[in-house]
């Protein structure tokens, strides 16, 4: 299954408030990028997951962000640096874009 239009275009509306917002379809979705760094995902199954890095980490999991995670084919757990978006960011797009710059900092 891959992310559609309207996915791509709800998160780019989400986070206008950075700016200027590119996205490139790659690791089975749709990656967002703020000035040539990649900040967020668009999982077709997960939904939206924002980049996680150094400090910013313990703060996602403050607001109680899960981390995506999956399991290889040899039965092996592996994550990646992702994390679901606080469910009240996805109401707010002041609120997602102040997570967005935040992110962008530790990145």
């Amino acid at each position: 299954m891959s992310v559609t239009d309207e996915e791509g275009a709800f998160a780019r509306e989400l986070f206008a408030g950075l700016g200027d917002i590119t996205t490139r379809k790659m690791m089975g979705g749709l990656c967002l990028y703020h000035e040539g760094t990649i900040f967020a995902i668009v999982h077709s199954d997960l939904g939206l997951m924002i980049k996680g890095a150094g400090a910013f980490i313990d703060r996602l999991e403050d607001m109680g962000c899960t981390r995506w995670t999956y399991t290889r084919d040899n039965g092996k757990t592996a994550s990646m640096p992702y994390w679901t978006m606080p469910s009240t960011a996805l109401d707010d797009p002041e609120e997602a874009a102040a997570i967005a710059r935040e992110a962008l900092r530790y990145l």
